[in-house]
């Protein structure tokens, strides 16, 4: 017979006070709730202890401002016993005074609205677009017009093409240079082997020590009278613009090319036969005195010279002439030299990458038969000859380099960024440049193709190539902090004070 069961006797088997007996899980439960706060409670009062200020912190700090970490009175305003929520201007100021933006700007903006910290380790540097756009996306100054884009929302939105580029500019430079023949196979020299330039053998930053492959090193280390007077004001970067706080790499910028490292590798200034030695790359006054000494120095032991043999074969009449020959003075032999030599220089090598000015050529009659012949035969005032010795021929006025070194004075550039890239991947208009006042100088396009949004490209925002501060009008400040008090966690009165300022 089976058996029966009943809700009434099934139910009686449950044990209705279950639940206040504990269990291992209840135990765990129970041990946590006390001892997890009691670890808190305990963990807070010994970083208290050790003024240890991370505890109450909402992230770490930048690399800048790591060992203020634990000092929070350093940038926060401490009153009754709390710290503000965000840094005071007065407290950034206290160690470095960034100067405005411009002086016409309509908007104050506070360092922290830029530069937020507690974000671990980052670069403060790197603003966000929306920082600049709160401005750039519909710029307006405070008085006057707007010489800047004014709707900028980012490099690839807005971004107006490089000034430098825009309304058909050109190059203000004067030295006469095809790029297009030089980055082509070309001979090096008049009887040189054929050699193909690269661009780095001619263009490089100032911090590059490497050897330079076509240059004289006889005349490197020679300094050039013009260096102070002409270089100075050539090469000068008359910028009135935001430049960054500190310099980068020191290849931000190309070096002016110079003529002894670049140049007089294939390109001898040559002046006479006689002389393996070329001319110094100077000013024309230099030049003539190195020549009237040359060849002085050179008559002196050659005094075989002094008495110079007509070649009948030389007259053009088509009439054979007779030998004839003349004696002249070491003096009068000289400035025959040099008058040729001149000639050859000024209207010739030089002109030949150079802007000159002259009012006439130089007296080269003096080295010439019929001039002796009309002198000897009483037609012309006696001593002609010998008073040139004493004078100087008609000297060019060579026209002032004007290399601009830089082409973007709003923005900050530097090339060791992009050594992986050869030259003309940027500067691709010079293998077709024919002319010495194009310029070379990428357009924001070949930027683009890089630098746009997305985590495929490179960085894109505003900071990479701008500025915010003024450096150039920034102010000194007076230290506040000293080392081993920042070591002891004991600041000192001095910081609270500046923060309260």
């Amino acid at each position: 017979m089976a058996r029966t069961r009943t809700t009434k006797q099934l139910a009686q088997r449950i044990d209705l006070n279950y639940f206040k007996r504990p269990t291992p899980l209840k135990r765990a439960k129970f041990w946590l709730s006390v001892l997890l706060p009691l670890l808190a409670l305990v963990w807070i009062a010994e970083r208290t202890i050790f003024k240890d200020s991370l505890v109450y912190s909402g992230g770490r700090l930048s690399e800048p401002h790591a060992v203020l970490e634990k000092e929070c009175a350093a940038c926060h305003q401490q009153q009754t016993g709390a710290f503000s929520a965000k840094a005071t201007d007065s407290a950034c100021l206290a160690c470095h005074d960034g100067p405005i933006h411009h002086d016409t700007q309509t908007k104050s903006l506070a360092c922290a609205a830029c530069h937020m910290e507690h974000r671990g380790r980052v670069n403060l540097r790197a603003a966000s677009n929306q920082d600049c756009t709160e401005c750039h996306a519909d710029l307006k100054v405070s008085s006057g017009a707007v010489h800047f884009a004014s709707h900028v929302h980012s490099i690839d939105d807005g971004h107006p093409e490089f000034a430098a580029l825009r309304d058909g500019a050109r190059d203000p430079g004067t030295i006469k240079l095809n790029h297009a023949i030089h980055m082509k196979p070309i001979r090096r020299g008049p009887n040189g082997p054929i050699v193909n330039l690269v661009c780095g053998d001619c263009h490089r930053p100032a911090v590059v020590s490497a050897t330079w492959a076509y240059a004289d090193f006889r005349s490197v280390d020679r300094t050039p009278s013009y260096a102070r007077k002409v270089l100075d004001a050539s090469f000068a970067d008359n910028s009135a613009t935001l430049k960054p706080s500190r310099p980068m790499s020191g290849r931000e910028l190309m070096a002016p090319v110079k003529f002894a490292t670049a140049c007089a590798g294939c390109h001898s200034l040559a002046f006479d036969r006689r002389f393996e030695e070329g001319v110094p790359h100077d000013t024309a006054e230099v030049i003539d005195v190195f020549l009237r000494q040359k060849f002085a120095a050179y008559v002196a032991t050659h005094s075989n010279e002094l008495r110079e043999m007509q070649n009948p074969d030389r007259e053009l009449t088509g009439k054979r002439l007779p030998p004839s020959s003349r004696v002249v003075t070491p003096g009068q032999w000289v400035a025959q030299q040099v008058a040729i030599a001149e000639e050859l220089l000024w209207h010739k090598t030089c002109a030949q990458c150079h802007t000159l000015a002259m009012t006439a050529l130089p007296d080269t009659s003096i080295a010439r038969w019929e001039a002796a012949s009309a002198q000897s035969s009483g037609r012309g005032p006696t001593g002609q000859v010998e008073s040139v010795v004493a004078e100087s021929g008609p000297r060019p006025k060579i026209a002032p380099a004007k290399i601009t070194t830089r082409w973007m004075p709003h923005a900050k550039f530097d090339h060791s960024a992009h050594t992986g890239f050869t030259c003309v991947s940027c500067h691709e208009k010079a293998l077709t440049s024919t002319e010495a006042s194009d310029i070379l100088l990428p357009g924001i396009a070949t930027c683009q193709k890089c630098h746009a949004p997305g985590a495929e490209h490179a960085e894109a925002r505003c900071f990479e190539c701008h500025t915010y501060h003024d450096w150039s009008k920034r102010k000194e400040v007076t230290p506040t902090f000293t080392l081993p008090a920042l070591r002891s966690g004991e600041i000192g009165v001095g910081i609270r004070s500046n923060n309260g300022r």
